[in-house]
């Protein structure tokens, strides 16, 4: 049960487990009613915009009380325009009424094809695409969301869905495109294809405020009748650095400590526990960039204690940091001043491929600022600090 409410490893797909994000859910919901109008959602890696774009649906009605048609594809590498349609298009379901014709439906009983089955074997092109959106959408909301759109290759398939949403725009097809991708302006995500973007609404997905943090924890631990002590959710609010997974993840291995104390209140002791967890189980994609960026044959290097630092730094709206941001958190690990020239090295070590590019460096000298790739990265760290006694729990 713990784990159909806490859920790290996928994005929320219950509208009533999705906690937050008010103000961007209404800017997709103001543009999903405007004919011609489409979106895009773009943001970190594991801010949570797959899980708007799963709930859209369940907060939308048409004019006649219906629920809105959404289906979900995610974008792949190998896709073609017309593959990529397809697999939209298989997506939504048909039925065949003994005296109607086709009429759209979810995949769901009663369902007896998909539109795709009733497609003409030559390749779709954004024209006919917006032929059939035109038919499927005729008297009903229709969300057609393509999800990971930053793993299509730039090119011919992007500027052939620039057309197809301009198409859409200029022909009122009341069918809205909702492209979901990791990137940090727009304009990663349709580069040269800046013509559309009159016809995009821009949803910008940052890191989640602390109280929604908390409203994730506050909505699971109701849904599973437990209760949580105000500093076991500081813990994991801060520990979470704005981003919806740690939330789940630190929630989950809480409430199982709980449980397993055969305990309804989830208290700072299994905060604790669960960081262990969570550190354990952490994919090993991330445990091999840690690694990566910390080793050294020398026992007494500094690396670890400098990436430990960089996790700790104040940052910027943006995710960045400078390098007098590290001084504070590395003299409080060291238990003594430490000042820039003492791990400079390190942060220009940890741009370079030696060490798995784990930062990311932008702009010119004496005004160099920092962020960690992975967004991912930060929170396993300070954890891993945690568990070395690197850093104070609580």
């Amino acid at each position: 049960m713990v784990s159909t409410v806490f859920t790290p490893a996928a994005p929320i797909s219950e509208d009533e487990l999705f906690a937050g994000r008010i103000r961007e859910v209404q800017k997709v919901i103001d543009a999903i009613n405007q004919v011609g109008q489409h979106v895009v959602i773009y943001g970190e890696r594991g801010v949570g915009k797959t899980s708007l774009a799963n709930i859209l649906s369940s907060r939308l009605v048409s004019k006649a009380g219906a629920k809105a048609l959404s289906p979900r594809v995610n974008c792949d590498g190998v896709d073609s325009f017309d593959t990529l349609w397809r697999k939209v298009f298989s997506e939504i379901g048909v039925t065949k009424p003994p005296s109607a014709g086709f009429v759209p439906s979810g995949l769901a009983t009663g369902t007896t094809a998909t539109y795709a089955q009733s497609l003409p074997q030559a390749p779709l092109t954004p024209d006919a695409v917006r032929r059939h959106l035109a038919a499927i959408g005729r008297g009903r909301l229709l969300l057609v969301i393509l999800d990971e759109f930053d793993r299509l290759p730039n090119g011919t398939l992007r500027g052939a869905i620039a057309d197809t949403i301009k198409s859409l725009s200029d022909h009122a097809v009341h069918a809205t495109l909702v492209l979901v991708g990791v990137a940090e302006t727009v304009s990663d995500l349709i580069a040269e294809h800046q013509s559309i973007e009159r016809a995009l609404a821009q949803v910008l997905m940052p890191r989640m405020e602390k109280p929604e943090l908390q409203q994730i924890l506050d909505t699971g631990i109701g849904r599973l009748k437990m209760t949580m002590t105000q500093p076991a959710k500081h813990e994991i609010v801060s520990l979470s650095q704005g981003l919806p997974h740690y939330a789940h993840l630190l929630g989950l291995y809480s409430a199982r400590a709980a449980l397993e104390g055969r305990r309804r209140e989830i208290k700072k002791a299994d905060v604790r526990i669960a960081i262990d967890s969570a550190v354990m189980n952490t994919h090993q994609s991330l445990v091999d960039a840690y690694r990566t960026a910390v080793s050294s044959p020398q026992s007494a290097n500094l690396y670890g204690r400098v990436l430990l630092a960089c996790a700790r730094a104040r940052v910027d709206e943006f995710g960045f940091f400078a390098a007098s941001d590290v001084r504070e958190p590395m003299s409080s690990i060291m238990g003594k001043r430490y000042d820039i020239p003492s791990y400079a090295k390190h942060l220009k070590h940890f741009c370079d491929p030696s060490r798995g590019r784990v930062l990311r460096i932008e702009g010119g000298k004496r005004k160099y600022r920092y962020r960690f790739r992975n967004p991912l990265m930060p929170s396993f760290v300070v954890m891993r600090g945690i568990i070395d006694g690197l850093v104070d729990f609580g």
